[in-house]
């Protein structure tokens, strides 16, 4: 067996890249760690071009059974060049190269539930919303008008792999509303000065939850162009909650 004991390998240098921004734009490829991602993208059909993995590190039967699972053999490396890889202490031992995916409004076959984010900035929240959205069945995440990018580490590794299972449209604000005109899904914005509890709101299916960037919320403009304007009151001292509390707190309510 082949091993990379080198860190200046190239193929190992091609890897460590991709924890740039330019390289994942560039390339249009990003990293994918941890045994329960890399077996997601695995599973949804994702292209992988390689996978990396640290034999000594691997403690899972998962984990060995999935490096089998390809046409092509993956590249075993050493410890310490996997540590130099990964995102975080304590490595599980693989990793794999993944090919990003571009989806458009075409690709979505039946949307009744959904999320909108304007211009998110912390891709932890990005991340977190996909996990929950996900959770509760919903069918859609849109990013719109910039802001984190949907291939950052943290979004991929906070989406606990329903990244790989969920369509994510990158768009902007008025391709979406006019998206969402065609299809008559009800725009269901969030704002802390709104007169509607989120309590007392209906939604009508097909509908989409539209929630402003972490600084700055929604503006006029926004919510303007949604349906209906829902707040969650706050009944302490803080004057707001997380994004992704939020969105997890609007979307089971929803759900009922």
């Amino acid at each position: 067996m082949n091993i990379i004991t080198s860190a200046s390998n190239s193929l190992v240098k091609k890897a460590r890249a991709l924890r740039q921004k330019k390289a994942r734009n560039e390339s249009g490829l990003f990293l994918v760690e941890g045994i329960h991602h890399v077996g997601e993208a695995v599973e949804a059909g994702w292209e992988v071009e390689t996978i990396l993995y640290a034999s000594g590190l691997l403690t899972s039967p998962f984990a060995h059974e999935l490096i089998t699972r390809f046409s092509f053999k993956p590249q075993a490396v050493s410890a310490q060049v996997m540590e130099s890889l990964a995102d975080k202490d304590n490595p599980q031992g693989i990793l794999a190269v993944v090919r990003q995916k571009k989806y458009t409004f075409d690709d979505l076959k039946s949307v009744t539930r959904a999320v909108a984010l304007v211009s998110p900035q912390d891709p932890g929240n990005v991340g977190t919303i996909l996990r929950t959205l996900d959770a509760v069945g919903a069918d859609a995440l849109f990013l719109l008008d910039g802001g984190v990018e949907l291939y950052h580490p943290t979004v991929v590794r906070a989406s606990m792999g329903t990244l790989f299972w969920k369509p994510v449209i990158q768009t902007s604000f008025n391709k979406f509303i006019e998206w969402a005109r065609e299809k008559n899904v009800q725009l269901i914005a969030t704002s802390a000065k709104a007169d509607m509890d989120y309590r007392n709101l209906h939604p009508k299916i097909p509908w989409a939850l539209v929630l402003g960037n972490e600084q700055k919320g929604l503006s006029p403009e926004h919510t303007a162009a949604c349906d209906v304007t829902v707040s969650l009151p706050m009944q302490g001292r803080v004057s707001s909650l997380n994004l992704s509390v939020a969105a997890g707190v609007l979307l089971y309510q929803f759900e009922k």
